[in-house]
């Protein structure tokens, strides 16, 4: 192994698989925390998926220490710490908290902090985090039910959850290249930052970053950062060539599960329906008074043997504040992931065995319910969103996207790619 990856979500890490897979290195995504048995010999890159973007603080920090402890051990040069590109998180975390310990364990005195993914809309500029063309306060994920995001400066907020002195390298200065970047990161370090924002807007700067952080022990930001990563251990002459795996995807049925509430994913939700797929909506209300299990949702899917079914608790703002206000903030989401892994679980025994499914923690909960240890990265579907195949004795096929990813015909695209 040459460069270890530590993800605090599922999709994310997919994401981060596909970005390192796509720039030659021979990828796997670990699911959970690792086994020390996990053979890891062909791998030039490894991802380790977590779930601690929400979870407390603490136990994030836990988590993702012995990910990297595991990682270290496994022969990794280079660490990244993934986020999402939009930066979710809270006033209190994760991702201040888990920079600093990652930091410390490591003995990093400098460190960067980049989500910029051009590719999906995600730039910085001057330290700002824009989406597309507005701010991040000013997009959707303001209103995002777990880790609104009400502030698109990323010096304030990271502030706010580190303790390291934030710094900046500006636009200005990342457009100059590799090496002004190199000289910033000497600058920054002699003031006595601990970690700096990088400002970028195209996927050439993203390269010239990762070209500038060749030998930064500790690396964070969204998948983007990961563009010129490969790069260096390219000219230091580390990694090999290979030729790339031949897409084999189980043969079986197939289901679309949509557990995000985000704008994008609303929309292909709508878009799938447009075009005549069965769907049926869940909402943690009638799960919770019982009005809706497990056996219903499974009866409703298999009865439906010559399409495509969609289950869906994708839902407008105030209709997630008005479950949460009645249930709980993390409790709401949490009944509707619980219901979709049982019903993945059930719908595997059946012989269902591909997945598609939108929301990070969606994704997670699913993967959990079926078991699946490690995936192997293949087809791209959309940027960032690859068909993952199960590497265990009965694989299944799984596309897991962030909710704020993919075009809005992405369902049907996925199962396109299957025919």
């Amino acid at each position: 192994m040459l460069l270890g990856a530590v993800a605090d979500d599922l999709t994310g890490a997919t994401d981060l698989a596909l970005m390192l897979a796509r720039e030659g290195m021979r990828t796997i995504q670990v699911v959970g925390a690792p086994q020390d048995d996990l053979d890891i010999d062909e791998a030039d890159a490894v991802v380790v998926a977590l779930k601690s973007r929400t979870i407390p603080a603490a136990e994030a920090v836990e988590l993702s220490l012995a990910a990297t402890e595991w990682l270290i051990a496994g022969g990794a040069e280079q660490i990244v710490f993934k986020y999402c590109s939009t930066f979710d998180s809270t006033p209190e975390g994760n991702i201040g908290p888990v920079l600093d310990a990652l930091q410390a364990k490591l003995d990093v005195p400098l460190t960067i902090a980049c989500p910029a993914f051009p590719t999906n809309g995600r730039t910085v500029y001057q330290g700002h985090l824009f989406v597309g063309d507005m701010l991040l306060s000013d997009s959707p994920m303001k209103d995002h039910p777990l880790t609104p995001m009400t502030d698109a400066n990323l010096m304030r907020v990271l502030g706010a959850q580190s303790k390291s002195t934030i710094g900046l390298v500006p636009f200005i200065t990342v457009a100059e290249g590799a090496a002004a970047i190199r000289a910033a990161f000497d600058a920054a370090r002699q003031r006595g930052c601990g970690v700096v924002i990088v400002d970028a807007v195209t996927d050439d700067q993203l390269r010239a970053i990762g070209e500038a952080a060749a030998d930064m022990k500790l690396v964070t930001g969204g998948s983007g950062i990961a563009l010129g990563l490969p790069g260096n251990f390219r000219r230091a002459g580390k990694l090999r060539t290979s030729a790339a795996a031949e897409f084999r995807v189980p043969p079986g049925r197939g289901v679309i599960f949509a557990g995000s509430c985000s704008a994008a994913t609303r929309r292909q939700v709508a878009h799938a329906m447009d075009a005549g797929l069965p769907a049926l909506r869940i909402d943690p209300l009638s799960i919770a008074s019982g009005k809706l299990d497990v056996p219903a949702v499974v009866e409703w899917i298999v009865s439906r043997p010559e399409a495509l079914p969609l289950v869906y608790s994708s839902a407008d703002p105030q209709d997630v504040a008005a479950a949460q206000e009645a249930l709980g903030r993390h409790a709401a989401g949490e009944i509707v992931e619980t219901l979709l892994g049982s019903v993945a679980a059930a719908l595997r025994e059946r012989g269902f065995s591909r997945f598609i499914v939108a929301g990070g923690e969606t994704s997670g909960a699913v993967v959990k319910a079926l078991g699946v240890p490690v995936l192997r990265i293949d087809q791209e579907i959309d940027p960032g969103v690859p068909w993952t195949v199960s590497v265990d004795d009965c694989p299944v096929a799984l596309a897991l996207k962030s909710g704020n990813f993919g075009s809005d015909d992405f369902f049907l695209k996925a199962w396109s790619q299957l025919a």
